[in-house]
């Protein structure tokens, strides 16, 4: 249902809502299209990111090796902490 500013004024008309007239419905608009809501200036930025791999397995790699020799720290609390609150405590 819409409201429009002739409701204001005490005049029915379609889809408006006044004291006792009839009220219609106002048809939903359909989602635009994902390629119309992408501008030019987005469009090398999607292409680059689509070019990148999903994981960058040589930094995963570094990570793993560097918590193995205790470079980075790790608090498993912390992180069971954060997966709790991301997932919003439900199991």
């Amino acid at each position: 249902m819409r409201i429009t500013s002739s409701a204001a004024a005490g005049v029915n008309a379609p889809g408006s809502v006044s004291g006792n007239g009839p009220v219609e419905a106002t048809p939903a608009v359909a989602p635009m299209a994902p390629a119309t809501l992408q501008s030019s200036a987005l469009q090398p930025a999607m292409e680059a990111m689509r070019a990148l791999p999903e994981i960058d397995q040589a930094r995963v790699d570094a990570l793993r090796e560097a918590l193995a020799r205790g470079e980075v720290p790790f608090d498993p609390d912390k992180l069971a902490g954060l997966i709790e609150r991301f997932h919003g405590g439900k199991g």
